[in-house]
C-alpha cells in the first residue's frame, strides 16, 4: 500500500480541500498536525520554498500548495469519482475559477474581516464585487461542476464554512441570500451534502480556534 501523508492544520481551509480531495477518492493517509508557530522539521524540508502547508507526501515525495496537490491527487488515484472535468476545455474553466477564488476572492474576504474604517470598506467592496461574479456563474447550477462536487467547490470551501464563522466573529455581514442568492443556495447545498458534512470542521471549535485573529475589540 502507498505511504500518504497530510501535513496540514485542521482548522486551515487548504489543507482541509487536501483532506476532503483524499477522503472522495477513498485514499487511506496519516494526517500531521503542524504547530505553525514552530514549524517541524519535516515541513520545512518537505515544502522549503514556501515552508507553509499543506504539504502531501506520496512515498517519500512532497507535493506542495493545495491546487497542485488535488490535481496530483486527481492524476494519481482514479478510484472514486474524477475532481477536475475530463474535457480539456471544462478543465481549463475550473482551474481559471479555483485561481479567481484564491487570487481574488479569499484575500479581498480576509482583508476586510481585519481592517477597519475606509479601509474596510474599501475591501468590502472588492469582496462583494468578486462573490457577485461568483454568484452570477452559479446560475442554474447546484455546484459549480454542474451535479457533483469538484474541484472548483473544494476549493471554495473557504466560503462555504469559514466564512461565515469569520463574519459572525467579526460582525461583518457580506454574504447575503438578497445580495447573493445563487452563491447562498450553493453553500447551503455544499455543507448539507453527505459527503462534505461528514468532514467539516466543527463550528464552535473553529471559532474559538479563529476568534483571536478575527474578532475586533470593541
Amino acid at each position: 500500500m502507498a505511504e500518504v501523508k497530510v501535513l496540514g492544520s485542521w482548522r486551515s481551509p487548504y489543507s482541509c480541500r487536501v483532506e476532503w480531495a483524499l477522503k472522495l477518492k477513498g485514499v487511506e493517509y496519516e494526517f500531521i498536525e503542524e504547530d505553525l508557530s514552530n514549524k517541524s522539521s519535516l515541513l520545512l524540508e518537505s515544502n522549503p520554498v514556501y515552508k507553509k502547508i499543506p504539504v502531501l507526501i506520496h512515498n517519500g515525495k512532497a507535493i506542495a500548495e493545495s491546487l497542485v496537490i488535488l490535481e496530483y491527487i486527481d492524476e494519481t488515484w482514479e478510484n472514486g469519482p474524477p475532481i477536475l472535468p475530463k474535457d480539456p476545455y471544462d478543465r481549463a474553466l475550473a482551474r481559471f475559477w479555483a485561481r479567481f477564488l484564491d487570487e481574488k476572492c479569499l484575500p479581498a474576504y480576509r482583508t476586510a474581516c481585519l481592517v477597519s474604517g475606509e479601509e474596510q470598506a474599501k475591501a468590502k467592496e472588492e469582496a462583494e464585487e468578486s462573490l457577485q461574479i461568483l454568484d452570477n456563474e452559479l446560475k442554474g447550477k447546484k455546484f459549480f461542476g454542474g451535479d457533483v462536487i469538484g474541484f472548483v467547490d473544494i476549493v471554495g470551501n473557504f466560503i462555504a464554512r469559514w466564512s461565515v464563522v469569520i463574519a459572525e466573529l467579526v460582525g461583518l455581514e457580506i454574504i447575503t441570500k438578497e445580495k447573493f442568492p445563487n452563491l447562498c443556495a450553493w453553500m447551503d447545498e455544499y455543507v448539507n451534502s453527505s459527503y462534505v458534512k461528514e468532514h467539516l470542521p466543527d463550528r464552535e471549535k473553529l471559532a474559538e480556534s479563529l476568534r483571536a485573529r478575527f474578532q475586533k475589540t470593541k
